[in-house]
């Protein structure tokens, strides 16, 4: 059986820019004010204190790729045309699932009961991004690792619920790597809660 490889406390790099972004900021077009813009960069800081990102990953050999079928060992398997054309030429899969935690979530919810409207977004923008920052993250350092054996991951990753690699896949995803072992569960829509938690699969190939 593969290993499942588990972060305890990641700590991924967060680009301001990419959080301004998610607000809807665009360069020379939004302007901001040297006031606004202290009050978005102190919230930015302070929900980092908030964050405990932790992670899964795991390694699947490819068993066969009959489009739209994607067949793993383990006895795992996907249905998608988009995810199939990703995995071609690939000899494994690179499943991933990371989570930004519960206090983050908390945090948002009460402000967004009416405490402080700005800050709950503002909050939100970040966990979005640094979620989705941990994956990039993770790429890269099994990128590395992996380079030493002459093969490299595919640039791009899928997640559930992106083009016809529908959500439901979801419930594979979390079930193949245990993600409860990281706080996260999974309701009957395939939603993952906390709601800041996201998977993917990237492929692996040979140079």
């Amino acid at each position: 059986m593969a290993e499942i490889i588990y972060f305890e406390r990641l700590i991924p790099p967060l680009s301001n820019s990419r959080v301004y972004k998610r607000l809807g900021y665009r360069d020379k077009i939004t302007k901001i004010g040297p006031k606004q813009k202290k009050e978005v960069n102190g919230y930015i800081k302070e929900a980092l204190r908030f964050i405990r990102i932790k992670a899964a990953v795991r390694f699947l050999a490819v068993k066969k790729i009959v489009p739209p079928r994607v067949l793993l060992y383990e006895n795992a398997s996907f249905i998608s045309n988009n995810l199939a054309d990703l995995l071609e030429g690939c000899c494994e899969v690179l499943l991933m699932g990371a989570t930004a935690g519960n206090k983050i979530i908390e945090a948002i919810q009460k402000d967004s009961s009416g405490e402080n409207i700005m800050r709950a977004v503002v909050f939100d923008a970040v966990a979005s991004e640094i979620t989705d920052s941990c994956l990039d993250w993770l790429m890269s350092y099994f990128n590395k690792k992996i380079c030493r054996k002459n093969k490299t991951l595919t640039r791009r990753r899928f997640s559930a619920g992106y083009g016809d690699f529908l959500l439901k896949n979801q419930k594979e995803i979390f079930k193949l790597l245990e993600l409860k072992k990281i706080g996260v569960e999974i309701n009957k829509c395939y939603i993952l809660n906390p709601e800041k938690s996201v998977t993917a699969v990237a492929g692996v190939k040979s140079k």
